[in-house]
């Protein structure tokens, strides 16, 4: 009996969810999990597509179409009207890199990458950090150095071209109060004009790089001044050993954006200098140039031509700052991807 029993005895299969070793292992997914999850990635594929695909319409016809038109009819002599027929091929590029004004504006536009970011870089960190004590009047000093670059560029240089005219109000008020040998040719004399132009662009942009400033101050914990007061540090050695580390990144995207700004500066020098006043004066820029030398000169094929070169040597120095100079900044700022 029992050995009927021992060979009838039943044979039970694995638990479902378990291997038939016993193992503890769970099963595969259902298909249906897996459709779900397909499904999960088209709907946030779906809503990217539409929530990033007008921004993207808008860069490829406002941003790249343009330029690839001018690249296209940077190799025509093309009058701007009309399809372009007149094919010069490289000429147009040929000139650019040749002609002795292109060269001048090339120069300019260094010079003022450059100073831009000795002058107003330090001066903004000083205002920055003086505005950043608790003091009266703060806030309207800050609404006070923050106004100028809110102004129109026209309405700055032309109030700064009547002012700094040989009859403007500059010169009067030196010859007021007794110095006329200081009296100058403020825009017009070389020597001098470039350094006119100088002070006009810093007194126009130095808020933009204060207030960025202080923004970035105002991310400094406080607890790391206090403690290192507690350890006798002096003020000055906290700027230098907290403030201007912490202050790093901020630092290096305004001289980013200084220097994008100076290799496309145009408006207030072709205000307040006109054409063929800049070229004289020795203020005349890329942007300038290739206004003068293309639209104004009737000559669109070449004003093209030169606005590549110009997005050409904005966008290698861009890259090169970005991977040199900003590569700490951006690599902390990417999460996604990383092991």
């Amino acid at each position: 009996m029992s050995d009927t029993l021992g060979e009838n005895t039943l044979t039970t299969s694995p638990p479902e969810g378990r291997s038939a070793g016993g193992d503890g292992a769970t099963k595969a997914p259902s298909p249906a999990r897996k459709r779900g999850a397909g499904g999960a990635d088209w709907a946030k594929r779906l809503e990217i597509t539409l929530l990033a695909g007008p921004a993207v319409i808008m860069f490829l016809a406002f941003v790249i179409f343009p330029v690839v038109m001018a690249a296209y009819y940077g190799f025509f002599k093309w009058k701007g009207f009309g399809p372009p027929t007149d094919f010069v091929g490289l000429q147009n590029y040929i000139t650019i890199f040749q002609d002795e004004k292109f060269q001048d504006a090339l120069m300019h536009n260094g010079f003022i990458l450059v100073m831009s970011l000795v002058i107003q870089g330090p001066a903004a960190v000083a205002l920055a950090l003086l505005l950043n004590q608790r003091m009266r009047g703060r806030s309207l000093v800050r609404v006070l150095i923050f106004v100028p670059y809110v102004i129109s560029e026209v309405i700055v240089g032309t109030g700064w071209g009547l002012m700094l005219k040989t009859t403007g109000a500059v010169n009067h008020f030196l010859i007021r109060i007794g110095l006329p040998d200081w009296t100058v040719e403020w825009l017009s004399d070389p020597k001098i004009a470039i350094w006119t132009l100088m002070v006009i662009i810093s007194w126009k942009y130095i808020g933009f790089a204060v207030i960025l400033f202080l923004a970035g101050l105002q991310s400094i914990p406080e607890e790391l001044y206090e403690a290192a007061a507690i350890d006798g540090a002096s003020y000055w050695q906290m700027q230098r050993s907290i403030t201007l580390p912490l202050l790093g990144p901020t630092i290096r995207i305004w001289a980013f954006l200084s220097i994008i700004g100076s290799l496309q500066l145009f408006d207030l020098v072709f205000i307040i200098w006109g054409q063929y006043v800049a070229t004289t004066a020795g203020t005349s820029t890329m942007a300038t140039y290739m206004v003068g030398e293309g639209r104004l000169a009737g000559n669109y094929g070449y004003g093209n031509a030169v606005a590549v070169v110009l997005f050409v040597i904005s966008l290698t120095i861009a890259l090169i700052y970005q991977r040199f100079v900003l590569r700490r900044d951006t690599a902390g700022a990417l999460t996604e991807g990383k092991k």
